[in-house]
């Protein structure tokens, strides 16, 4: 069998099954792509993934982790000024990130081109929102593809890269969830290894690269105008694809994802509409568009989140003088979730029964229990919590941060009430501090998303002189996306490099009360929680702890194996359920009056001993072995 790194390397033609974003990596590679950056998040991990899959020595590009995606974008934007094509990646609510720097790229000569792959998440499967970043697109006057299927996503990057470098501006690959995730049998082209990169081409002669004052307009009427002719690019329009079913009364105009789904129910309709699937989603190719409208008496404008080609379609049609009947979301639930077949399905029961009879799928409609998120058995985060909480009042106001330790808003935890963004604890901490001198605040960071985005709003308590806690929740990696490296790890994705110890950087900016305890030590994290919040002023405290999950992992790899695991004594159990309703560990399962430890789910940590007040709770076997702690 052969390896991810075997198959993408391939010199091809070849056709193999693959992952949406395994695709995409083959295409990286035979379009040219010299540099690739990007910072982790749902649904677009697996990219980078595929890329260590290639040994360093063979890999065609240089790939890089950046501190958030607003460096990684420009780190990109940088390769393209010297002439080398470049690709960044990140999930949806990494453009908002982003966006200080994206919609300025539009404005400037991308001399190597620059594609920015984007992971929309429908459904919110990952993300605590579900916004539609077309959007963008049409604020900083980009263009958009939206792949429907792995192959599509080869395929549209391969035409998004041609494009971006001919034209010289950035393109934006749009993919969701489910195509970022579905495997199918893709068809690849043949790759021949490039040689090494050419001199620097940056040149301020092809610019200008400073936008301000008069020279913007010269530079967004140069942006308008590449946009306005994009639909004269054969590569482009040929995405615009039409299926003809000889139904002159209705029609569908639909991209991405939800073209799939529709196809799907309509498998077995007696009736079927026309169908207009769009590759490029901005700009609109209004040529074709109109004439699909001006073709049928109603059309359906079906697609995932907000009205975003409605919008353009009805504006068009009202502009063509056409008086085709125009259905868009007719139903508030329209907004909201992934397009599934069963979802489209209904849509269609509902708008044409002639055409879909009766909901299909309606078996996928059957009760499932909730599966709630929940820290992982080993936990430093639940441990920390537990320990925690017992220094908190029931009116304190504890501020949640993006990252695993989201999950302590969840029961039996219930630490962290409020959640925006990434980076956002202290800030948010901060204004709940003012004018407030009853009801303490206590503030959550992890140590990955201190360096994404937390250091300006711990910057700004110091300076500001806020009055609020902040627990720093260490755990060494960037543990929710996949275990990637951050600066405080020693390592990048290259190998080694020089790594940031999080106390002496919060020392080097002028932290003066700062506390570091290993989450495990629940008695001592009590303490430094007791001390820090009897304080006035900015206190910092350092809750640390390896990721048991990564530890755990590679440990098995290294052929250790679990020797020990958690056991309950029943004679010596009182039965108060604290660590099933208290500590809240999925290993502990209640059964008849009393707690059992599920030995298959125990990694025999001993994070819980201490939980029980009966002293109930021993390990069996040897503790696990344990490295040092970060």
């Amino acid at each position: 069998m052969k390896s991810l790194a075997d198959t993408l390397l391939l010199p091809g033609p070849f056709s193999e099954i693959v992952m949406g974003n395994t695709a995409l990596v083959r295409a990286m590679m035979e379009a040219g792509v010299r540099s690739v950056s990007s910072y982790p998040g749902s649904p677009t991990p697996e990219i980078a993934e595929a890329i260590e899959a290639l040994p360093q020595e063979r890999r065609p590009f240089r790939f890089e982790f950046s501190t958030n995606e607003k460096v990684a974008l420009e780190v990109a934007f940088g390769a393209s000024l010297n002439g080398h094509l470049s690709v960044v990646f990140f999930k949806s609510v990494g453009l908002n990130v982003a966006a200080d720097t994206f919609v300025q790229l539009s404005l400037m000569e991308l001399t190597g081109g620059l594609v920015i792959v984007l992971g929309d998440d429908p459904g919110a499967n990952s993300s605590q929102n579900e916004q539609d970043n077309r959007h963008f697109a049409r604020m900083a006057y980009t263009p958009l593809l939206e792949p429907a299927s792995p192959q599509e996503s080869y395929d549209f990057f391969l035409r998004a890269a041609l494009l971006s470098r001919k034209r010289r501006m950035p393109v934006i690959l749009r993919l969701t969830t489910h195509v970022c995730h579905a495997k199918s049998r893709v068809n690849f082209a043949t790759w021949t290894p490039q040689g090494s990169p050419g001199a620097p081409l940056f040149s301020p002669s092809r610019g200008p690269y400073i936008p301000l004052a008069d020279s913007v307009f010269p530079l967004k009427r140069r942006a308008l105008e590449k946009l306005r002719s994009l639909t004269e690019e054969e590569e482009l329009v040929t995405l615009n694809r039409t299926f003809q079913n000889g139904n002159p009364s209705q029609g569908v105009i639909t991209a991405g994802l939800p073209t799939l789904s529709l196809l799907d129910v309509l498998e077995r309709s007696p009736k079927k509409p026309d169908i207009l699937k769009l590759g490029l989603v901005h700009p609109l190719e209004e040529e074709k568009v109109a004439s699909f409208l001006a073709c049928h008496e109603e059309v359906k404008v079906l697609e995932e989140l907000d009205d975003f080609l409605e919008q353009e379609i009805r504006a068009l049609a009202q502009k063509r003088g056409l008086s085709v009947k125009i259905l868009g979301k007719e139903d508030p639930e329209e907004w909201i979730g992934e397009y599934t077949p069963e979802k489209v399905g209904g849509i269609l029961n509902r708008l044409w029964p002639e055409m879909v009879p009766e909901e299909p799928f309606s078996e996928a409609r059957l009760p499932f229990p909730n599966r709630p998120p929940q820290l992982c058995p080993g936990c430093g985060h639940r441990s920390a919590f537990f320990a925690i909480k017992r220094a908190l009042r029931e009116e304190d106001i504890t501020v949640a941060d993006i990252g695993c330790h989201t999950l302590g808003s969840l029961p039996p935890y219930r630490v962290g009430q409020v959640l925006l963004c990434m980076g956002h604890s202290c800030g948010t901490a901060a204004g709940l501090s003012l004018f407030n001198e009853s009801r303490r605040v206590v503030a959550f960071l992890g140590d990955s998303t201190l360096f994404h985005s937390g250091l300006p709003g711990i910057v700004n308590a110091l300076f500001n002189k806020h009055n609020f806690t902040l627990v720093i929740m260490e755990n060494g990696t960037t543990a929710m996306t996949g275990h990637q490296d951050h600066p405080g790890t020693g390592r990048n994705f290259a190998g080694p490099t020089e790594r940031i110890p999080l106390r002496s950087l919060l020392e080097g900016l002028g932290v003066r009360s700062l506390r570091e305890v290993d989450a495990y030590n629940q008695n001592e994290l009590t303490k430094a929680m007791q001390e820090a919040l009897s304080e006035e002023g900015f206190k910092v405290v350092i809750a640390k702890h390896p990721c048991m999950l990564k530890l755990t992992r590679e440990q098995r790899r290294a052929g250790k194996k679990r020797k020990a695991f958690a056991v309950v004594d029943p004679e010596k159990c009182s039965s108060l359920r604290t660590c099933l309703r208290e500590f809240g560990c999925p290993s502990f399962q209640e059964t008849g009056d009393r707690a059992e430890v599920h030995p298959d789910l125990c990694i025999g940590d001993g994070s819980c001993l201490s939980v029980c007040s009966a002293q109930a709770l021993s390990l069996k076997g040897e503790p696990s072995p344990q490295e040092e702690k970060p």
